[in-house]
């Protein structure tokens, strides 16, 4: 595995992690629907949370959640209600990206809760 596939992977168990401790329920890891992948699928009281995770080594190329583009953006509200769909939920739902820095095996863990909504860029 590629240097950067396995700093992506660490970084999801790091948020699981996070998010568990924090009381939310996962309820799907690396959810996928046709070519894209939601990260992290959880639960909180009644709210679903599509969750993407960016976890980097440093910020020398900006921070992490900069790189949840419009695109990206617009292909997790796609695959979300096709699981919304597949599951036959209706509830609340929220968009949150964890992003994470690791320096020296320490990572710094920003939770970004409604880091964007779905009908802001078009879906």
């Amino acid at each position: 595995m590629s240097t950067h596939n396995e700093l992506g992977t660490k970084g999801e168990m790091l948020a699981v992690q996070y998010l568990q401790e924090r009381g939310y329920e996962i309820l799907e890891i690396n959810w996928r629907f046709a070519r894209v992948e939601i990260d992290i699928i959880a639960k909180q009281n009644q709210t679903i949370i599509f969750v993407e995770v960016k976890t980097r080594s440093s910020e020398y190329f900006g921070f992490p959640e900069n790189a949840v583009d419009t695109i990206k953006q617009k292909n997790m509200a796609t695959a979300a209600e096709e699981y919304l769909e597949q599951h036959n939920i209706e509830t609340d739902v929220r968009f949150d990206v964890v992003s994470i820095v690791i320096k020296k095996n320490q990572p710094d863990i920003h939770h970004i809760q409604d880091a964007f909504f779905p009908y802001d860029i078009g879906c």
